[in-house]
């Protein structure tokens, strides 16, 4: 980085379960990150469970989002500074009951943690997972009009492009590569005004680029990935970022953290 350049570092983690990902370090990788918001989801976890160093690390303020139901979905947010605003749920009661949404307010800046919903294990999932989408395009278009700087951190649980996972070719009639779910991430981009951050800071990358791996077949040792975990900005915001990277040297999870540092 420049030499005294002043910047925000934000992460976003899917943890595939807080506990599992405590007992396999994540706290002390966390610590070492100087990261100044973290974004998390699926907890699959509720108050009762967590620990205080998961509600709040040192040096952080945490804020939750839990799933009604037990060991399921559920966001979080780990940050440095306290918001002037915590905004939980989307005030949609389906999708509020699986905790899927949580947004902080700093000044003109909104911090989001997402979890959309995975149609895979089925008909039923896939068109919940449509019905979200479709509710949720409302609230991205109000968020974009309304005139503050946003980032949406997480699990969009959709790989975009063809170039955002290994076997494209043999995907296109599943869950998270159907082209309606792809065509309407290119409406958020192109129509709404949202950018995909990463994308504006490594355009090509191809097998660099993934952020899950299927715990079958060998997947991760193979690198047969996805690319489904995104930070998706304002456009003004997203002009700040000057780094993203993706950390895979341990495994807390079935997906890695997607890090990305903005100029202040």
């Amino acid at each position: 980085m420049e030499k005294g350049l002043s910047l925000y570092r934000i992460i976003s983690a899917n943890l595939n379960g807080i506990r599992s990902a405590a007992n396999k370090g994540f706290y002390p990788w966390l610590q070492q990150q100087n990261a100044d918001i973290v974004c998390m989801q699926e907890l699959k976890a509720q108050l009762a469970d967590m620990t205080p160093e998961m509600l709040n690390p040192e040096g952080y303020f945490g804020y939750f989002h839990y799933a009604e139901k037990k060991g399921y979905s559920g966001v979080g947010i780990y940050t440095r500074m306290q918001p002037d605003a915590v905004i939980v749920g989307l005030g949609i009661a389906d999708i509020d009951a699986e905790g899927r949404y949580l947004e902080l307010q700093f000044g003109n800046l909104s911090v989001v943690s997402l979890y959309l919903p995975s149609g895979s294990s089925g008909e039923e999932r896939q068109a919940f997972k449509f019905s979200v989408m479709t509710r949720f395009l409302v609230h991205l278009e109000a968020l974009r009009a309304a005139g503050r700087d946003v980032v949406i951190c997480g699990d969009w649980n959709i790989a975009h492009k063809e170039a955002d996972l290994k076997n494209w070719k043999g995907n296109k009639k599943n869950s998270g590569f159907l082209p309606e779910e792809r065509a309407w991430l290119t409406d958020l981009f192109d129509r709404v005004g949202w950018v995909d951050v990463y994308r504006v800071l490594h355009p090509d990358t191809t097998d660099e680029c993934y952020t899950w791996w299927s715990n079958r077949g060998q997947a991760w040792a193979k690198n047969v990935g996805w690319r489904i975990d995104y930070q998706i900005a304002t456009p003004d915001f997203a002009a700040k970022a000057v780094a993203a990277s993706i950390y895979k040297l341990e495994r807390f999870s079935d997906h890695a953290p997607l890090i990305i540092d903005y100029q202040r």
